[in-house]
This record gives C-alpha cells, structure tokens and sequence, in this order.
C-alpha cells in the first residue's frame, strides 16, 4: 500500500494496484496471529492491540485461555469447525469492512501466525480492495511450536535438512489437489501437516504409493500448549490406528519423518505442560490426557 493516491473499492480498476488516502473516519483492522493457544506465546504487540482493541473477531483456534481473557462484549466468533458450524468467509470479510467503517479498531484473530493456512492474504486482498487500512501482526506458528512443545524439531542435522509445511484441508472447490505428494515423498526432509487430521488415511496412503518408507515416524500433536495436550505416535503404516486408538481430533499437527522419532529420547526430561504421551501405535495403555473426552476445533 501506499500513503497517496485515492481510495480504491468496488467499481475500481482491477487490473492497477489499489492504493488510498487515509479516511480519519475509518477504523484499522490488525491480522493478528495468536500462536499456538498458551497466552504466554503470544506477542507482546498481540496482547496489547486485544487489550486495546474495539472489536475480537476471532476464530475457534487460539485457544480457551486467550479467549477467556478477551470480555465476551467485545469478541465475536467467526471461526471453524471441521466437520461442524462454520462461519462463511464472505460474512467474516464483510464484518471486517463494517466494523472499520464505523471507525473501530478491529482485531482480526487467528491461530497461530495469520499467513499460513489462516486465508489471511485473502483478507488482506479483501481489506485493500475495499480502502481499508489494515496492519498484519506475525504470529507463533503452530506448524513449528506445536511439533516443538511435544519435544520433535522439524528439522536436525541428524535427520532432516528440510521442512515442508502443507495443508490437510484443501479447498473443496478445487478440481483437483494442489499438493504434490510424490514430490514431497522425494523431498526426504520433515512434512509438517495442518488441518489433516481427517485426511490421514488418504496422504498417508499417498506418501506410501509414492515410494515413502512405511516405517517412516510420524506424530500427531492434538491441541498443542493448550489445556488437555495430547499427543500420539507411531509409523506411516500404523499412525491411522493410532489416531484412533488414542481419539486424536482436531485441531492437530501431523509430523512425518525421522525428527519425530526423537520425542522417544527426550520425553522423560521434558516439562512442557501436557506433553506426556498418549498412546503409541501397539501400546496397550494410555497416559495422561486418555480422560479429555472432548473434541477440538478444525480451520
């Protein structure tokens, strides 16, 4: 965006870049990331634009503790749920520019950072096309601290040199996936899953047709750093078995690859709120967490 200029919105030029000058009388909407749900993991800058904030527009992922610390006059739900409620992108983006009209201070809040898997460069495209300043606040993402508080790096010198970060819950409107599992079957780094809780089956199937080795580690970490984290292990022919041994639900990361193994070697010494196991594949018992009967939320 540029500082000058006229205000772009509907009817504008679409094939030129919109650019504005600034409305004193229009709000500012921030695409705030709240990592993984531990309000201690949030920003210093996150925290205060909450607290300050006019308006929460918040989705169902960072969590009940950062949640509850919001006053419920203020917060609005506007969130997901696999498989369940959900609120329409276009009444979220259409809130967004309401809001802002009438000169609030609009926190967009997402889980983890808002760039990645959380649709926040679409509404980022949204906000601009309609002249409404907006600023993006990083946040932690899950994608690296949920693997991290369960004692996995994404990547090792011993083990993977690279990581790649893919989604479990493609667009259904799409003709075909975008995600090109041979290639990373090829890639021999770390693949990191969001959203694939449900879709397991299907690309742990894909990865073993594409030549991946079907003893390959993988983990599953269910609700990272919230209340009630669980996590799950196993290999790439036995993880569906797992999940459901253990009642793994979303909202979970999916790691594949060698680094997942090396939670076996740290566990015992780490202090992580939550991070005991629950059950590996060909276990006969649980551990801590086995009594949370209760399901997560999904993007």
């Amino acid at each position: 965006m540029t500082d000058s200029g006229t205000g772009a919105g509907p009817g504008s030029n679409a094939d030129e870049p919109p650019t504005r000058g600034r409305d004193e009388r229009v709000g500012t909407v921030f695409l705030v990331g709240s990592g993984p749900g531990d309000p201690d993991l949030l920003t210093v800058k996150a925290k205060r634009l909450i607290e300050s904030a006019d308006v929460v527009l918040h989705d169902k992922l960072p969590g009940p503790e950062i949640l509850g610390e919001i006053p419920e006059a203020k917060r609005e739900d506007v969130g997901k749920r696999a498989g369940g409620e959900w609120t329409p992108q276009e009444y979220t983006n259409r809130r967004m520019i309401e809001l802002a009209r009438e000169g609030n201070r609009v926190v967009r809040l997402k889980g983890g950072d808002p760039f990645v898997f959380g649709r926040g460069g679409e509404e980022a495209e949204h906000l601009a096309d309609e002249g409404i300043p907006f600023e993006v606040v990083p946040g932690v993402t899950s994608a690296i601290a949920g693997p991290a508080v369960a004692g996995i790096p994404v990547t090792h010198r011993d083990h993977a040199s690279s990581v790649s970060f893919v989604t479990g819950h493609e667009d259904p409107t799409k003709d075909e996936s975008a995600v090109d599992w041979d290639a990373l079957a090829a890639t021999g780094g770390t693949v990191v899953v969001l959203m694939g809780v449900g879709k397991l089956p299907a690309y742990t199937a894909e990865l073993r047709d594409a030549g991946l080795d079907g003893d390959t580690p993988v983990a599953l970490v269910e609700r990272a750093t919230w209340p009630g984290m669980r996590v799950a292990t196993g290999t790439l022919d036995t993880i569906v078995d797992a999940r459901d041994d253990a009642g793994i639900e979303p909202p979970a990361i999916t790691v594949i690859g060698d680094v997942a193994a090396t939670r076996d070697r740290v566990v015992s010494f780490l202090e992580n709120a939550g991070s005991a196991p629950v059950r590996s594949a060909g276990e006969d018992g649980g551990a801590a967490g086995d009594d949370d009967p209760t399901g997560g939320d999904g993007a």
